[in-house]
């Protein structure tokens, strides 16, 4: 039973790792341009404060779970 709690254990930092990972790639695009909004939903300034809010609360919620381990 053990093999399984630890391959479970695994699988879910892995999960977690890949979404910072996206997250992140996602905040940097908005934020340089490469990824943004059509000008009716505010264009490349929304996108770049999104883009900013994504950064930052992602790497809140990576400083906060590695204080929580």
């Amino acid at each position: 039973m053990p093999a399984k709690k630890s391959s479970s254990s695994v699988l879910s930092f892995v999960a977690w790792l890949t979404g910072v990972i996206v997250s992140l790639a996602v905040g940097f695009g908005m934020i340089g341009g490469t990824l943004v909004l059509p000008v009716w939903l505010g264009g490349s300034t929304v996108a770049m404060i999104a883009g900013w809010i994504v950064v930052l609360t992602t790497a809140i919620g990576v400083i906060l779970a590695i204080l929580q381990k």
